[in-house]
């Protein structure tokens, strides 16, 4: 995991107070979106007002994404081209269909970065795969593709795609459809070994039901998730950081693997429990991520 993506998360692309506001949060990456927060009327003013932030604005360590419009839309093309005069660090693509439409960016941006002379391939994609049926049912191509490196989806634009009243059950828990994209998401982006990113909490008011998704998710393997609202970054920042106890648990059973590795075994008993290389690749996954969070 090359950068750390716990909270990821959105500001309306034509609005300067929300961006200075955002600029102070504990996000890692700020989306600076130009498609569903913008009017049709607004979006050539918004993707000059975004590329202007990018070219002037200091935005620390966050990395600065850009939710372009879909290719198929008559600003996708112009919102690539505008904002590479200020080299974001990835775009946000959402509604992708199938694998041909990333490697339309991917020549697009290619170009971008030979005329400006940027590093070949250095702005990524983090991918929204499902908000289309064609994009779930597609999904297993995307991470494969060239600068991607993220995979996301989204329950609210499926829900509209294939005519689904709703995406939740009366408890809270996506109904079975959704839970379908959430899974094929996460393997998807891990067969392919790019970050998968978990969906929006819609609920902003619920602070509760977005700790329990944060934590479900992070057992399930997912590296962060996308917020809508300041409020949700504090917990999934937390939810998605190690705890102080998981990495000194890691490193003690790191050391263990150590000693136990130079006596010829990879599988021994380590806290009450028979360990072996799974559980090694785990423990140097959460020190990694640790590492990126700055606790180590």
């Amino acid at each position: 995991m090359a950068r750390l993506r716990r909270a990821v998360h959105f500001v309306p692309g034509a609005n300067e107070k929300m961006l200075q506001k955002s600029l102070a949060l504990p996000a890692d990456a700020l989306v600076l979106d130009l498609e569903d927060s913008v009017t049709p009327e607004q979006k050539d003013a918004a993707r000059e007002t975004v590329t202007s932030w990018l070219k002037h604005v200091d935005f620390g360590r966050q990395e600065r994404m850009v939710r372009m419009n879909p290719l198929d839309t008559p600003w996708g093309v112009a919102d690539l081209e505008v904002t590479m005069r200020g080299r974001p660090d990835s775009y946000l693509v959402p509604k992708v269909r199938a694998k041909d439409d990333l490697l339309q960016i991917d020549i697009i941006l290619s170009r971008m970065e030979r005329a400006y002379g940027y590093p070949p391939g250095g702005v990524k994609l983090v991918v929204i795969a499902t908000e289309t049926p064609q994009g779930l049912l597609n999904i297993r191509d995307f991470g494969y593709c060239p600068r991607v490196d993220g995979l996301s989806w989204g329950a609210e634009d499926l829900s509209a795609a294939i005519g689904a009243r709703r995406n939740r059950d009366e408890q809270g828990q996506f109904l079975e459809v959704f839970r379908y994209a959430r899974v094929m998401t996460l393997l998807a982006a891990t067969a392919a070994g790019v970050q998968p990113i978990d969906t929006v909490f819609v609920d902003i008011n619920d602070t509760e039901g977005l700790r329990r998704e944060c934590v479900e998710g992070a057992w399930m393997g997912f590296t962060g998730k996308i917020t809508i609202h300041p409020s949700q970054i504090p917990i999934v920042n937390e939810v998605f950081t190690p705890s102080a106890e998981e990495i000194a648990e890691s490193q003690e059973l790191l050391a263990a693997f150590e000693e136990n590795r130079k006596a010829g075994k990879m599988a021994f008993s380590f806290k009450g429990q028979m360990v072996d290389v799974p559980h090694l690749t785990r423990a140097r996954t959460i020190i990694e991520r640790a590492r990126l969070a700055g606790l180590l």
